[in-house]
């Protein structure tokens, strides 16, 4: 009943240690509220069975009763509707630069390097609700899998179906996918544009220069943040296609860029990680959520209604019909 009811001044309710010794004042008077006559016999007199003076205590209760309500009722009981309104103060747009090349089903990470990258990443955009993410392949050239969008689902979707594919041009583009990724993020009016790149090799395709898009990334203010995957030494990599389409796996040895890579996250204010085992890689993506933070502004609406008048009229209610039955029913008795 009273589920969703607060009391502004609750310190009224100690009134209510009133109620009591009001009753034992009552209890007190009650032989002198009442006229005594001491006789020797009842002989001669009419005995009468009226039920009027056995009731008369009713009146006392309805007093008491209305006491406690206008007690309750100067308490102040209400109720609060709460509504919460969120506002992103600070907005990050995000672009993940993602290597496609055949290096990328390298079986060092379960099940292999692009497998395990699109389950970090998935988890990474499900954790950033109030930013917009897009996606860039790259391989030996690069393309825009998925512009800069609030809509998770497109980017969750567009991210699943990533896959090595003989379309794009076999090498690893680094420049290329940087510059890409750049280009989507130039316009962007948010306070904080960050890029993703990610890869498994060194820079041997496309035509513009990793520094030179390090440069423009300078330029447009974009922070990136570079992740070199593949483990430490040989790694069971694939050589060659089969003539049943199947590629042939061999131990070869991972070479990734790691000083362009550093130069790369240095010059634009982002940090360089190196990712050996699929722990290792969600614990980067953990990081970079971490130091990527967006500014929640919360406003909170409250909405109160008063729940007191009730009390009180009810209380006046009881008040009059115990004042009636005092002018009229139990005049003779009280």
């Amino acid at each position: 009943m009273l589920e969703g009811i607060e009391f502004l001044n609750k310190e009224l309710f100690w009134f209510m240690m009133l109620l009591p010794v009001a009753i034992l004042w009552y209890v007190f008077k009650y032989k002198k509220q009442t006229a005594e006559l001491k006789i020797s016999s009842l002989k001669g007199f009419k005995i009468s069975n009226s039920w009027l003076p056995k009731i008369k205590h009713f009146l006392f209760v309805l007093r008491l009763l209305a006491l406690a309500l206008l007690i309750t009722a100067l308490a102040r009981p209400r109720t609060v509707d709460v509504s919460t309104k969120t506002k992103t103060t600070k907005g990050i747009d995000i672009v993940m630069a993602i290597d496609v090349s055949a290096s990328m089903l390298a079986k060092d990470l379960a099940p292999n390097r692009l497998e395990a990258l699109k389950d970090v990443a998935s988890e990474f955009i499900k954790g950033r609700p109030n930013d917009r993410i897009g996606l860039v392949e790259y391989a030996g050239e690069s393309y825009t899998k998925t512009p800069i969008t609030s809509d998770k689902a497109i980017v969750l979707r567009s991210l699943k179906d990533i896959k090595y594919n003989t379309i794009i041009e076999g090498g690893t583009a680094i420049g290329m996918g940087l510059a890409t990724s750049v280009n989507r993020l130039k316009d962007s009016k948010a306070k904080s544009k960050v890029i993703i790149l990610l890869t498994d090799g060194v820079n041997n395709s496309g035509f513009i220069d990793p520094k030179i898009a390090s440069e423009l990334a300078v330029e447009y203010g974009i922070k990136t943040y570079t992740i070199g995957i593949g483990t430490n030494g040989m790694a069971l990599s694939p050589i060659n296609i089969l003539p049943n389409g199947n590629f042939q796996y061999a131990r070869v040895p991972v070479e990734i860029d790691e000083d362009l890579l550093k130069e790369i996250a240095s010059v634009t204010g982002g940090k360089y990680f190196r990712a050996t085992n699929n722990k290792k890689l969600a614990e980067i993506y953990d990081e970079i959520n971490k130091l990527e933070k967006t500014d929640i502004e919360e406003f909170k609406f409250y909405n109160y209604e008063e729940k007191y008048r009730p009390l009180v009229l009810l209380a006046g209610l009881l008040l009059l019909i115990e004042l009636l039955g005092r002018i009229t029913i139990f005049r003779s008795f009280i």
